[in-house]
């Protein structure tokens, strides 16, 4: 019944689940909203975040080691993240359709090593939840806020890091004026090459630790396809947040909580269509894109690939 979904053991249910379901989510989209605040747009990301799940899912099964698997992730990302790099800095590609491209062999790829070297649908023992002394005891709010696992925490902690560096450091005022200046930024002498190079580096490693997220600490297993459009959702975040990290963690949540709410309709077997739930999500994105894109403005650079003397 539909009544049950406002049960106390219910609500507390949706908001924990969907903290965790935020995970990947804040990943991505914070390390999207580095490279496009340096004027790279990647649209790579949920292939990116396929391949960074399926190679910490094989180390962890393999090796047994889930950390061992969170490096392999990093690797592959660091690895994806510089050859968008050179992509769109060297070669100038259009950055949205050469971004469908990455996505697109991050797909096939994660799939074809799947049936390669794993063949089956198998399950790794994931990162445990960690209970914060104390906290973890208060009713509810324990449960919500401070009985999850590593990788949520570090992802959590990572929006205050991020809206630091990138409005509190040096690094942060040269990735800005690149993104919204690289003429100027190059004539005061900020490399602007050297700055996309490592947002886009970045940016690729986040969302493989998003993958990684979603295969040894929330889901615990890889399937072909495991992300079913997260990595694009991310992306729109960024449009949502207005690429300021807070604004990002207030869209994760949203999205993150709707999904739970979709999940949990099912388990309750509320009477509403299956296929209407799981649409939730997706069509909150295209809302969010509407709305986002007509009152908030991007980086002047973003997607202008830079030559010096433009």
């Amino acid at each position: 019944m539909i009544s049950d979904l406002f049960s106390t053991t219910v609500i507390i249910g949706i908001i924990s689940s969907g903290i965790r379901l935020a995970t990947p989510y804040l990943y991505a989209s914070l390390g999207e909203t580095f490279s496009q605040r340096s004027g790279v747009l990647n649209l790579g990301v949920e292939g990116q975040m396929l391949m960074g799940a399926f190679a910490a899912f094989y180390v962890a099964l393999k090796f047994g080691s889930l950390w061992g698997g969170v490096l392999a992730a990093i690797l592959v990302g660091a690895v994806f993240g510089l050859a968008m790099a050179f992509v769109s800095n060297n070669l100038h590609a259009a950055q949205g359709i050469s971004g469908i491209g990455f996505y697109l062999f991050g797909l096939g790829m994660s799939n074809l090593l799947f049936q390669k070297m794993i063949g089956t649908v198998e399950t790794v023992q994931g990162f445990p939840k960690i209970y914060i002394p104390f906290l973890s005891d208060i009713p509810g709010i324990g449960e919500i806020f401070f009985s999850h696992n590593i990788l949520v925490y570090i992802a959590f902690f990572l929006v205050p890091v991020a809206w630091f560096v990138l409005n509190k450091t040096t690094l942060g005022l040269k990735i800005r004026a690149v993104g919204e200046n690289p003429d100027a930024a190059d004539s005061l002498g900020v490399s602007v090459i050297r700055v996309r190079y490592f947002t886009v580096i970045f940016g690729g490693v986040m969302s493989a630790l998003g993958g990684a997220s979603l295969s040894i600490a929330l889901l615990n297993v890889f399937q072909q396809n495991m992300t079913s459009g997260l990595g694009f959702i991310a992306v729109a975040l960024v449009y949502f947040g207005g690429w300021r990290p807070w604004g990002i963690l207030g869209g994760a949540l949203l999205f993150s909580m709707v999904n739970s709410l979709q999940l949990w309709i099912q388990v309750l077997g509320i009477p509403i269509p299956s296929e209407i739930a799981l649409m939730m999500p997706y069509i909150l994105t295209i809302l969010v894109l509407v709305v986002s894109t007509s009152k908030v403005r991007g980086p002047s650079a973003l997607s202008k690939p830079f030559e010096r003397g433009d």
